[in-house]
């Protein structure tokens, strides 16, 4: 049954362009009798346009149905109004595709640099205090500062460092690494931090990521900024 009834509406839709077409063909070849003078542009417009605020008792539509003049304009002023709609239709369709792929990318993305959830782990908080503590100096003078070296420990984990830095130490930046020698080549963690205090008690706080060092032993190096070797403490990872 309901395909019969699509049947019907197509063939009456056939119907009805078929009687369109032969009626303006009716008028474009002037078989028509139009009745009073032509309307306005404006008025041509609106009835392409099939604005509701035309009556069809307007005598201007009637004229405008039977003069093969206003005929021809009101076939390219419809055309011209379809033309718009459709590109409109396009136009926005391809703004919405653009929108959704865009949100797309940016769910990706925010997919893709979302850390892990082992990123998000706390530091476990560490002081170690080397207010006492004799060093090793560094390349690139290689000479060795007497007194008794204090060997510190750290867990292999990811840790937040507070460091009390021998006392008389400047102020300023510093940076502190792990490295497994006493070079600052290839540090298996570093950080960079500001130190805080006074003279006789500087302090500087940083974070180090050990979870991938082995147990064993390394050395935990403290640079000044305007220093040109490290210090050395050893230091044992368990």
């Amino acid at each position: 049954m309901l395909m019969k009834l699509r049947w019907f509406s197509r063939a009456e839709d056939r119907l009805d362009a078929w009687v369109t077409r032969q009626y303006q063909e009716r008028v474009l070849d002037g078989r028509a009798a139009p009745v009073g003078a032509c309307p306005d542009e404006a008025f041509l417009e609106s009835v392409a346009q099939q604005s509701k605020q035309i009556a069809l008792s307007d005598p201007r539509v009637d004229h405008a149905a039977n003069c093969p003049v206003c005929m021809r304009r009101l076939l390219e002023l419809r055309s011209q109004h379809q033309s718009r709609r459709r590109r409109l239709v396009f136009t926005s369709a391809v703004g919405c595709c653009l929108l959704i792929v865009a949100a797309f990318a940016v769910v990706s993305w925010q997919g893709t640099n979302k850390p892990h959830p082992v990123d998000n782990m706390a530091a476990i908080p560490e002081t170690i205090d080397l207010s006492n503590a004799g060093t090793l100096r560094g390349l690139p003078s290689n000479s060795a500062e007497p007194g008794p070296l204090q060997s510190v420990s750290l867990p292999a984990a990811l840790v937040r460092v507070k460091i009390i830095l021998p006392r008389f130490s400047r102020l300023g930046q510093y940076t502190v690494a792990v490295t497994r020698d006493q070079t600052v080549n290839d540090p298996l963690a570093q950080g960079n931090a500001t130190s805080i205090g006074s003279d006789d008690r500087e302090e500087v706080s940083v974070d180090l990521d050990l979870r991938k060092s082995k147990p064993g032993k390394y050395f935990l190096s403290t640079t000044h900024e305007q220093d040109q070797a490290s210090y050395y403490y050893p230091l044992q990872i368990e």
